[in-house]
């Protein structure tokens, strides 16, 4: 779901395209989007975008189709990917603009900005010690499972 969708309820042709962002690097890494992944993201975009940054971009592929796709087409899909997924709408592409990017290997791509929700990272607590999660002292509200 796009952040201003998630956040305001407004969805418009932006909203598409970064769901088609989430979609792609699910299908690159053979992954969910939701999920505990080794760079202390909770999400596959985070994940992407941490490997994105420290130039492993490659690291996100599934092994299975490293064989199918050469490798630079495949940081390529990525980095479509990941301009797909940018924070604000106006920054993600057209759909019509990803076709092209996605076909043709000439054009020159802009550099993604951090993407959203690629802040949330997870959090460890003691299963002993019970979370105050009240933004204030009026309620106490406790985590726990029904």
């Amino acid at each position: 779901m796009s952040p201003e969708n998630a956040m305001e309820g407004l969805l418009s042709v932006k909203s598409d395209v970064f769901s088609f962002g989430v979609l792609l690097l699910e299908i690159l890494s053979g992954k969910k989007n939701t999920g505990f992944y080794h760079s202390g993201s909770l999400n596959l975009i985070g994940h992407a975008w941490a490997l994105w940054e420290g130039d492993r971009g490659g690291e996100l592929v599934d092994p299975k189709m490293k064989d199918q796709v050469s490798y630079p087409m495949l940081l390529r899909y990525i980095h479509v990917a990941l301009l797909c997924v940018q924070e604000m709408a106006a920054d993600r592409p057209t759909m019509s603009q990803v076709v092209s990017m996605l076909t043709n290997e000439l054009r020159v791509l802009v550099s993604p900005k951090k993407p959203a929700f690629s802040n949330v990272t997870s959090t460890t607590h003691d299963s002993n010690q019970r979370a105050t999660f009240s933004v204030n002292s009026v309620t106490v509200s406790l985590m726990e499972p029904r």
